[in-house]
């Protein structure tokens, strides 16, 4: 697998997409701590009262934007990971990986900065081109043996 470069190239996209869900999932936490909103009774409690066991417009901001990580960034690491397998050109591949990436970055920093519509939107799209392209050629390769 180290020998494969697309698979490589993989690997680097697929952890700076992790990474960046670690840092929506911390911002999230700070957002809850700065704006005493829990979603447990005893977080609540440590933190001066069951009155902060509460919902809050931007603590649910920030859970959209992770959630809707989730829904994107995992089929992605399957899509990927099975695109590698196909053996296409290294240079392909990365535009496809490196537009994901970058799709999804602009989609986070829109979502979480509230960013005039239709960027996320847009980033949303964009990001989605190459998971349709890498799913239409594993379809393509996996045919003949269905």
């Amino acid at each position: 697998m180290m020998g494969n470069t697309v698979f490589l190239s993989f690997a680097f996209y697929s952890t700076i997409l992790i990474l960046k869900m670690y840092v929506v999932a911390i911002i999230t936490g700070q957002v809850r701590l700065r704006k005493k909103a829990f979603a447990n009774p005893e977080d609540a409690l440590r933190n001066g009262g069951l009155q902060y066991y509460r919902e809050d417009p931007d603590v649910e901001r920030c859970r959209r934007a992770h959630r809707n990580d989730m829904e994107n960034i995992f089929p992605f690491l399957f899509l990927g990971a099975v695109y590698s397998l196909l053996e296409p050109s290294p240079a392909v591949a990365r535009v496809h990986f490196f537009i994901f990436c970058v799709g999804r970055i602009v989609h986070t920093v829109a979502y979480l900065l509230k960013l005039r519509a239709p960027t996320r939107s847009v980033a949303y799209s964009v990001a989605q081109l190459p998971c349709f392209s890498m799913a239409l050629q594993i379809l393509l390769a996996a045919a003949p043996y269905w």
